[in-house]
């Protein structure tokens, strides 16, 4: 890990983010993002305990715990140094098209507030659906006016009151305002994005990110060599995790959860991103949709990795979802990341 650290700093990387992507976000019921529209001070005092709440329910199951960001940081950096923070970004985690959009521009308005010189650049560690997020945010910080008009567009609603006007979640503005000026301070911010078991929703825009690497838990059974599991799927398979990463194949685009109609404003503004978002997701059988669903994206280099075979309960695994953030696999990914991104790089510039 020293290693990989001292290869990061040489490369110019600044700062690492691990972005969640289990179930149990800490705002996954969308009551913390209700609660600050009216009460914002204490909605921000209230949201390191719902954190630290769903760390101690989930631990590093699927899950990146303070614990974990702590010993990647201590790994990279000399003793009583640390020259390459290792943070965590947290995200609501609702499984729909605004949560992951206001996952977004959380995160962007988040780089907007790092202070970085020339020439450093940020590395995204995202699992499960943090890799959409970090999907949309490339496609808003690719430049492209009209997309960025649009996405704000159909969630204006969202943040917006309607006929009155007045604008209660005050991080969309500001991070509308930021990228339609005509140069947006973080543009020139080279982002290195890895993601893990993150289902294929989204495309990705080039022009928003430096780096592209995707890590998928892939196990070959029965002699298969298709890059996606045998359908139909078998309970016992799914249960065993036979196979690898059953939800990074099953929770493709079109298994999104609403937000309940009781959230009218986030319902609509939801339904306005999916024809926006998601506009040819056909609309037959979801088993027809799995079944014809593909795991490995478009951009980017996939790595299909076996991990072996799943440790534990369905609870313990979450169907070979879960693998990626132990800690007992943090060096086998920090030593990919930095061969496949800085090493051949380094080699150049020696």
């Amino acid at each position: 890990m020293r290693q990989v650290g001292a290869l990061l700093g040489e490369r110019g990387v600044a700062a690492i983010y691990l972005v969640h992507g289990t179930p149990l976000g800490p705002d996954a019921l969308d009551l913390l993002t209700r609660l600050q529209r009216f009460f914002p001070e204490a909605a921000r005092r209230l949201r390191p305990a719902v954190i630290q709440l769903a760390d101690h329910w989930t631990g590093d199951v699927g899950n990146y715990t303070e614990s974990y960001a702590h010993h990647f940081e201590q790994g990279i950096n000399r003793r009583g140094d640390c020259s390459i923070p290792v943070r965590l970004f947290h995200w609501s985690n609702e499984n729909h098209h605004l949560g992951r959009a206001d996952g977004a521009v959380r995160l962007i308005d988040e780089l907007a507030s790092l202070d970085l010189k020339p020439g450093e650049r940020v590395l995204l560690w995202g699992h499960g659906h943090a890799g959409n997020v970090f999907a949309l945010a490339t496609n808003l910080l690719s430049g492209n006016q009209e997309a960025i008009q649009r996405f704000f567009r159909a969630a204006e609603i969202y943040y917006r009151w309607p006929i009155l006007g007045c604008v209660d979640i005050p991080v969309w503005s500001r991070v509308h305002s930021l990228l339609v000026k005509r140069r947006c301070p973080i543009a020139d911010i080279p982002l290195d994005i890895v993601t893990f078991g993150t289902p294929v929703c989204y495309g990705w825009d080039s022009a928003g990110y430096s780096r592209l690497l995707h890590f998928i838990n892939r196990r070959v059974l029965r002699g298969s060599v298709e890059p996606r599991a045998s359908f139909p799927l078998k309970l016992e398979d799914v249960l065993a995790a036979a196979e690898g990463d059953y939800v990074q194949q099953l929770a493709i685009a079109g298994t999104n959860v609403r937000p309940s109609l009781f959230s009218w404003r986030a319902w609509l503004a939801d339904r306005r991103l999916e024809r926006l978002l998601d506009p040819d997701t056909p609309q037959e059988n979801p088993l027809d949709r799995f079944r014809a669903g593909t795991i490995l994206p478009d951009e980017g280099t996939t790595l299909l990795v076996d991990y072996g075979e799943a440790e534990g309960s369905l609870s313990e695994h979450h169907a070979g979802h879960a693998v990626y953030t132990r800690k007992q696999w943090l060096l086998f990914h920090a030593e990919e990341v930095a061969r496949r991104f800085y090493e051949a790089e380094a080699r150049q510039v020696a």
